[in-house]
């Protein structure tokens, strides 16, 4: 079990939403960086996978592909393709930025009907893991679609807050150097349950006029605490037959994990929330402020966005 493992779904009574975090969700190809020989043409008899993906985004210029950047989507295309041989599209649940994480990613696929989902998980694992992995390939079922058949999407964030840097940390949280007011980041949280214009919290999408309601409905938002021991990160070496070292002194902060689920994300909205949250632990900012900036629809009140190296989509509803 990782801190990115997925967990059941929690709710799943909601209507289909489109879109998903930083990017509405949609279909990308093997555009760019293939080293590939050409893939010949889809064949006729095509059945659709359905594969939850994972992968560490810190080498990858987000997911979703673009012409001369290494993406997730574009390395995942590639594998998909060889092994598939035939140009294969991924259309995914929700497009994640640059830097972000994914442990529960969701993706369909149209592969040759004798394709079967072992040799195509097993093939891709062996050419991209550990950096990108397929945990699951099943046919799926009539109609589904990755992005529009999804009703929920989960994303968790992790803070480590302490005076001193965790090199074991940083690749997958954010570094606070402050001690955080864990009660109030959750009273403040509260605040963003059902659904209201979150366009102080989002960056506008290409094509949305200024003045335009963002709506998003988040069903679930829940700060909790971290069992540091519970990580076993090691601490030093250990030698037979040497005395025991002293045991290093506790720890003098706290790794604090951030979940939220909505029926669907915009651009950095869970960046941006986790930030201005960030700021009332700190004290910067009161509780009751978070209800303020989603009243005033104002993006630049927003003014501290988390770092991508924390965020991570856990999982999918359908």
């Amino acid at each position: 079990m990782t801190l990115f493992d997925p967990e059941p779904a929690a709710r799943t009574e909601s209507a289909p939403a489109a879109g998903g975090l930083d990017h509405d969700a949609g279909v990308t190809s093997n555009r760019a960086g293939s080293h590939e020989r050409p893939a010949k043409q889809t064949p006729e008899g095509v059945v659709r996978m359905r594969l939850v993906v994972a992968y560490d985004g810190s080498g990858y210029r987000g997911f979703a592909a673009q012409d001369g950047q290494r993406t997730v989507a574009g390395v995942l295309s590639d594998a998909i393709s060889t092994v598939a041989r035939h140009r294969v599209e991924l259309v995914c649940a929700g497009r994640t930025d640059a830097g972000v994480h994914a442990s529960g990613q969701v993706v369909h696929v149209d592969v040759r009907e004798d394709l079967s989902p072992e040799r195509l998980s097993k093939a891709v694992n062996a050419m991209l893991g550990p950096a990108v992995v397929v945990r699951s390939a099943a046919p799926a079922p009539p109609g589904f679609d990755a992005r529009r058949s999804a009703v929920w999407r989960r994303y968790r964030y992790l803070v480590w807050s302490s005076r001193t840097p965790d090199p074991l940390l940083a690749p997958m949280a954010w570094h606070v150097r402050d001690q955080l007011e864990l009660k109030s980041m959750a009273c403040a949280s509260d605040s963003l349950l059902g659904e209201h214009d979150f366009a102080a919290f989002c960056r506008r999408p290409p094509g949305v006029p200024a003045g335009q309601p963002i709506p998003r409905r988040v069903l679930d938002a829940r700060w909790s605490k971290l069992r540091v021991d519970d990580l076993e990160l090691p601490t030093g070496l250990e030698m037979p037959g040497a005395p025991e070292p002293p045991k290093p002194p506790e720890p003098p902060g706290a790794l604090l994990r951030f979940d939220i689920s909505a029926e669907s994300f915009c651009h950095q909205m869970v960046r941006s929330i986790v930030g201005t949250l960030v700021d009332v632990g700190r004290g910067r900012r009161r509780a009751s402020d978070v209800t303020g900036l989603l009243a005033s629809r104002d993006r630049a009140q927003a003014t501290t966005i988390a770092p991508p190296q924390g965020l991570c989509l856990v999982g999918v509803g359908y």
